[in-house]
Parts: C-alpha cells; structure tokens; sequence
C-alpha cells in the first residue's frame, strides 16, 4: 500500500493525540470530525478532546498506573497532556482541567499543526485503500457504527457510564459543606457535604426510589464498574456507596 497521508476519523481524546503523534513524526494526516457538520446529544462545543463527563483525568502520582501512563505521555510529548497541565485547576492528588480551555487548546493546537489536514464532515465509508485510525469512541455514529459492525460480523458491545452533574455554585449553601481532600493531598479542592446517619439514610431511599429514564426494548443494563452511576450503586445495598464515591475516610470534618 502506497499513500502519502494517513486517515484518523474522530477528534476525541484519541483522535486528536494520533494525529498529532503521526503529524509530529513527519507523516501528513487527514483527521476528520463530523461536530461542525453533525453533533451529538452529549457535546456542547466543535472543539476538539471535549469532555462530555467528568473534567477530571484522574490520578496524578507516580505511585499508581494512571499517574504513570500520564508521565509515560508527557515523555512521548503528548498534546493531551500538554493541554491540561496548561489548564489544569485544584483537585487535590488528581489531574483535573478547566474542560473549554483545555479543548480549545487541543483544538488549536492541532488544528494549526502543519501536516494536518482538519476535514470537518461525517464519515460513513472506511476507507480501504489509506491506513486509516478509528477512533470515533462511544458517540460513533448510526452510520459509521453499521459500517464497523459489518467488518465483525454484527458483534458489538456497549454498557452504560455515569454522567458527572454539573452544579452552579451559587446554588449551594457554602454553610453546610467543607473544603478538603481526601487524605490531605494536594489543594483542598472539592466540597464535601457532611451528613448525619439519618441524612444518609433518606438521601439512599431517594436515590433508589427516584423517577428513571426508561431503557430500549432491545437495551439491557450492562453497566461499567469502573464509573457506575450512583443510583446503581446504591440498589445493591446502602452500604455500597460507603466503599465508593462517599467512603467516609480521610476527610475528617474540620
């Protein structure tokens, strides 16, 4: 196969960072995002690397592989990492950013690059005749998801992920929280709201309890452990959430 470029299709996370690491290797890319032409219910913006969930990319120490494989990219030059050192914000031991000003860097970063190409249209064809990168991720469209399906013989997999909410500030009463970080690491950076075993007991009836959004006939529940939603967690026992999100350590009240 002679070709004079190569393809990658989706300027998420992945797809930006490829096509900046073939670019930077001297290889011309065509990278092509279909946002600008098409969107998704999820995304708010045209920039590229959006975060659609949380604006925290977890870990930053070098004492677990998280943190590790974000120093093994920063060695490697990654424009991702790169981007968010520039934006990052407080969030104790984690490497978090300021989610429109890191996708507006990526953006401009690799946009301004000059061997790529940006090609701002849906993909519904693989090519079959370029090396070509797919990383459309979990928001890949109908059109495209047919096409991949059809090189696997229809076999998929999906599950369902957790949404961080995002609360206006001002909507909080600042009297009945605290500031701090688990284990006192890094920046007191998030707030914490105490409550009492009562408290506790009426907010897991609530979760439970509360008004769902009613899945497919051909859906199933299939979650991802590694970011299960809240509601989920606390249906499989009231003390779930106390080995998760709301462990009660390392964040004595001050």
């Amino acid at each position: 196969m002679s070709q004079s470029y190569i393809n990658v299709i989706g300027a998420g996370l992945a797809g930006s960072e490829a096509a900046y690491q073939i670019a930077e290797r001297g290889i011309p890319v065509k990278l092509y995002e279909m946002r600008g032409v098409k969107s998704t219910p999820q995304h708010k913006t045209d920039n590229f690397a959006e975060l659609v969930c949380s604006n925290s990319l977890r870990g930053d120490a070098l004492t677990n592989a998280v943190g590790l494989l974000k120093e093994e990219m920063r060695r490697l030059g990654s424009v991702i990492l790169e981007s968010a050192e520039a934006t990052r914000v407080p969030a104790g031991g984690a490497l978090a950013v300021d989610r429109d000003g890191f996708s507006q860097m990526v953006t401009e970063k690799v946009a301004n690059h000059p061997l790529i190409e940006v090609v701002r249209d849906e993909i519904t064809e693989l090519p079959t005749d370029v090396i070509t990168v797919v990383a459309t991720g979990p928001l890949t469209s109908d059109a495209l998801a047919e096409k991949i399906h059809a090189l696997n013989d229809g076999d998929g997999f999906y599950f369902y992920d957790a949404a961080a909410p995002i609360i206006d500030v001002n909507t909080i009463d600042m009297s009945k929280v605290y500031l701090k970080s688990r284990y006192d690491k890094g920046e007191a950076a998030y707030l914490n709201a105490p409550m009492t075993k009562q408290e506790f007991m009426d907010f897991h009836e609530a979760l439970i309890n509360a008004e769902e959004a009613p899945l497919n006939s051909f859906e199933k529940e299939k979650y991802f452990e590694g970011c299960m939603p809240i509601e989920v967690m606390a249906k499989r026992g009231i003390k779930t959430m106390l080995y998760g999100p709301m462990k009660p350590v390392g964040l004595e009240y001050p």
